[in-house]
């Protein structure tokens, strides 16, 4: 048992890594398991397999139904998910500290999924239906359709839920034969975080999966090649609104400059940004914002702007402009400090909450290899200043052509 920066941290025998954060002043706990694999580690003939199976581990076990499993997390009181990236899946609980090895219990058996099959070809369809609902989406079609432009024939590609062509064709033994080659310990990290005793959660880990058969590591992932430039058009008539898509090269989530990233992007496009008050306040645009996306090699910066078909000129040269503008000029020391501001306290309410801290350190041990502290991630936000961002936009240019996506029902841009 290794201790280090307030966490405590633990490998089984068999690769099962064990990620502790002990924070004695709460009265609950976040328990759960990271399970390193996601949209961009599949096949193509297989996309969706990995958010397929986040379905199936709560449709049971050897040993629970699925009611069972609904009603055991309801008898906790336990607030519960599970999601499915580009790159993890993650599934845990919040429950009292008194209910911790329960809800570790239930999610390690969920971990042994048998893939029931009489529920199989149930799930599929409610799959199904949710890939159906999100083509009705134009945020979501649009947000795939970058990455298919930007990342072409490349796994980052691929949809998280897949296609229902993929979904469609996709049999049991070929769901089943991948989640034996993915949840197994060596891709698997337990993460606890609130009022606990370590070596009692070790302890806990070790009666629940120690006997898990060991197996090799995920396989090395391939890195996509870089972010094309041009204009891709989908014109369709689903939708009334037409999406324009504005994306350049970014860091990945592994740069030292992401937190750099977040303040410029947040002061271009995020709450009172200078896209709110220049474009949405000024009428040219309901909706525009700026978000930046990034994995363990690569990253995307985003600018979106949604608007009636015949505004679109208008929105993307208004894009262009503010993007141009604090590239070339910088911010202002009040807008650098004002973000920070919001970071820090966001941080703060953050750290009372073994919930969100348990998504935070989910997300530092995938792609760092290592938790961070609040303390940590507050020194890196504090670091971010004017001559940083002025750094970073030189580093990480947003003008020139970029990749331009345009879906909505018209026909435009056509070069």
């Amino acid at each position: 048992m290794s201790k280090q920066n307030g966490f405590v941290e633990q490998t089984l025998a068999n690769g099962l890594r064990v990620v502790i954060e002990p924070m004695p002043q709460v009265q609950s706990v976040a328990a759960g398991f990271l399970v390193r694999t996601g949209a961009r580690d599949e096949p193509p003939e297989l996309a969706g397999v990995s958010h397929f199976l986040e379905h199936m581990c709560f449709k049971g076990t050897a040993k629970r139904t699925w009611r069972d499993i609904t009603v055991d997390f309801d008898n906790m009181g336990s607030t519960y998910n599970a999601y499915t990236s580009k790159e993890r899946t993650s599934f845990f609980g919040w429950v009292r500290v008194e209910d911790l090895e329960r809800q570790l219990e239930l999610l390690a058996d969920m971990m042994r999924s048998a893939i029931p099959p009489d529920e199989f070809e149930m799930e599929k369809k409610v799959v199904l239906d949710e890939i159906a609902r999100s083509e009705d989406s134009i945020e979501h079609r649009v947000y795939d359709q970058i990455h298919r432009t930007a990342y072409g024939d490349h796994s980052l590609s691929w949809p998280v839920l897949g296609t229902d062509k993929t979904v469609g064709a996709m049999s049991r033994e070929q769901l089943h034969a991948y989640f034996a080659s993915r949840y197994q310990p060596a891709n698997l990290v337990m993460v606890v975080t609130g009022a606990v005793d370590p070596k009692a959660v070790i302890g806990i880990a070790e009666r629940l999966c120690g006997e898990w058969p060991a197996a090799a590591a995920r396989p090395e992932r391939r890195r996509p090649a870089a972010i094309p430039e041009g204009t891709t058009v989908i014109q369709t008539d689903r939708f009334q609104q037409q999406a324009l898509v504005l994306a350049y090269p970014a860091p990945s989530a592994v740069d030292v400059d992401r937190e750099t990233a977040d303040v410029c992007l947040s002061i271009l496009g995020g709450h009172n940004s200078r896209f709110f008050w220049n474009i949405i306040q000024e009428g040219v645009a309901p909706h525009v914002s700026v978000g930046r996306v990034d994995y363990c090699d690569v990253g995307m910066m985003i600018a979106f702007g949604f608007c009636e078909p015949s505004n679109s000129e208008k929105v993307l040269d208004a894009m262009r402009r503010e993007i141009g503008t604090l590239s070339s000029d910088g911010p202002s020391e009040d807008e650098v400090q004002r973000v920070k501001n919001r970071a820090r306290t966001s941080l703060a309410l953050e750290a009372e909450s073994p919930y969100y801290r348990y998504t935070q350190v989910v997300q530092d041990v995938d792609v760092l290899g290592r938790p961070r502290t609040v303390a940590d991630r507050l020194g890196a936000i504090d670091a971010v200043t004017v001559g940083s961002i002025g750094i970073y936009t030189e580093a990480w240019p947003m003008t020139g052509v970029g990749c331009l996506t345009s879906l909505g029902p018209r026909d435009w841009p056509r070069m």
